[in-house]
């Protein structure tokens, strides 16, 4: 399958579930892209503390509204000063952004960010399926 079908499907290498990441809807610049891998990279280690991770979660959840910083602070329970640090390394790699509203800084989770990181990991999904089975069949 293709990378612009309205969906993609990988079974798992165990062939115990199927995941399917839908791509049709979102607007053309969150479609699957050709990312760099060392942008990936970089936001996939931004995500991989698991108090940024839930931090994005809380974002993400929020909607394209997003929610102030007080808020994200009460949610998730850490100093103010934790929280900065961790806001600033999600913002540093595009995957949240800030705006001031006079006295209250609203965070958001950058969707088309979110999707471009998706599509670059399932973008090739199970490519090499017919490769590695022929290679078990013989």
């Amino acid at each position: 399958m293709s990378a612009d079908a309205a969906s993609e499907r990988c079974r798992l290498p165990n062939n115990s579930a199927i995941v399917e990441i839908a791509f049709d809807g979102l607007p053309a610049m969150a479609q699957p892209t050709s990312m760099k891998v060392e942008e990936a990279a970089k936001q996939l280690e931004a995500l991989g503390n698991p108090t940024r991770l839930e931090l994005y979660r809380v974002l993400v959840r929020a909607g394209h509204g997003g929610l102030p910083v007080n808020q994200v602070q009460e949610r998730l329970g850490i100093p103010a000063s934790t929280l900065s640090h961790h806001l600033q390394r999600l913002v540093q790699n595009g995957l949240v952004s800030q705006e001031r509203q006079a006295t209250t800084l609203i965070c958001r989770a950058e969707y088309p960010a979110m999707a471009a990181l998706l599509g670059f990991l399932a973008n090739e999904c199970c490519a090499d399926e017919a490769c590695s089975t022929s290679n078990q069949a013989a």
